[in-house]
């Protein structure tokens, strides 16, 4: 589930002129952005659209950028949809929580600080508000430099489902001599948690279905299908017991198996699983003040590993801003492995 977020793209008619010498000047730094939002709740292919509105310029504290990918989570359509909740006063809702782009404009620092960031640099924002747009109004605390060796389409895409694991890793306490089972293990949650733990040094248990057992075993992962027998499969596959179980998809069965396999539940993690809360796992979804402090900490690394090449993601597939409703739409559906990510 995405975190809650602290900055906003929102338009208003109201500018102020700022003075920072990194900022463009006014003609160049007002933009009319397009943006997709959805007026109501639904299915995307009937509630979503694609508006213009005139950005303000950046208050003290926010930059302007021009966005150049944007990341496609599950999230995003559930909350379209509804199931997240259909508070009417939340309309139209703006959609997506992250983005890469390139600074445009830097408002005044705050505080008679340095400012953060220079127009030019490459940047990825998250956790943001609106995301799914071709420029955006953010926060500087949401903003973080993209190193040269990560491309737009990968950091877009990378740091919601980046920083859920990461944040499951460290609430159900992985350490280098653990066994983890984790479920839904080609996930695009999944995938980073099983490379998280193995780069701790744990052994890494991950159900996915066969299509995906070669690419686990290159992540260091021991390979299981998920389906009748899994826990007989787990036990049969797992060299030493099972101390910790982290659980991506949701389904009674990893629950259950999970529950038949490790002793702690508090090292039973869930982002998923929250009608199982009576069965005494651990439910994160980003909310409590350990859960932030986590995800926040995770963010320089993920980004550098990635960079790096340390950590592998995939992007399952590419669409046009214009086609936003399409590609929630096809977000909750059988796709390929890896992420959907929007090109302005």
């Amino acid at each position: 589930m995405a975190d809650s977020t602290n900055s906003d793209s929102s338009t208003t008619d109201s500018a102020k002129t700022p003075t920072n010498e990194n900022t463009l000047d006014i003609e160049s730094a007002a933009v009319t952005a397009r943006q997709a939002v959805a007026n109501e709740y639904g299915e995307p292919s009937t509630v979503v659209e694609i508006v213009k509105a005139e950005l303000p310029l950046p208050d003290p504290g926010q930059v302007v950028i021009d966005v150049m990918a944007i990341g496609v989570n599950p999230a995003d359509a559930k909350t379209v949809r509804g199931v997240m909740g259909t508070d009417e006063s939340k309309l139209p809702i703006p959609i997506g929580n992250e983005l890469a782009g390139v600074v445009r404009a830097v408002g005044d620092p705050l505080d008679g600080q340095t400012p953060s960031f220079a127009v030019g640099d490459e940047v990825v924002a998250y956790p943001i508000s609106g995301a799914y747009a071709d420029h955006v109004v953010v926060n500087e605390k949401s903003v973080h430099l993209k190193p040269a060796g990560l491309d737009d389409e990968h950091a877009a895409s990378l740091l919601l489902a980046g920083v859920t694991a990461a944040d499951a890793i460290a609430t159900a306490g992985v350490q280098a001599d653990d066994t983890v089972l984790i479920h839904g293990g080609a996930g695009a949650v999944g995938v980073i948690a099983v490379q998280l733990a193995g780069k701790i040094g744990a052994t890494v248990i991950a159900t996915a279905a066969p299509a995906n057992h070669e690419h686990l075993r290159e992540l260091g992962a021991i390979p299981v299908s998920y389906g009748d027998g899994l826990l007989e499969r787990v036990q049969a596959a797992a060299p030493t017991p099972v101390t910790a179980a982290i659980d991506t998809v949701g389904t009674d069965e990893a629950v259950d198996v999970s529950l038949a396999l490790v002793d702690d539940r508090d090292r039973i993690v869930s982002i998923a699983a929250f009608g199982r809360g009576d069965d005494g796992i651990v439910l994160i979804d980003g909310s409590t003040p350990q859960s932030k402090e986590n995800r926040s900490n995770a963010i320089d690394d993920l980004i550098a590993d990635a960079a790096s090449g340390a950590l592998v993601t995939d992007v399952a597939g590419t669409y046009p801003l214009d086609q936003a409703a399409k590609a929630l739409d096809d977000i909750l559906s059988a796709h390929p492995r890896g992420k959907f990510v929007l090109l302005p």
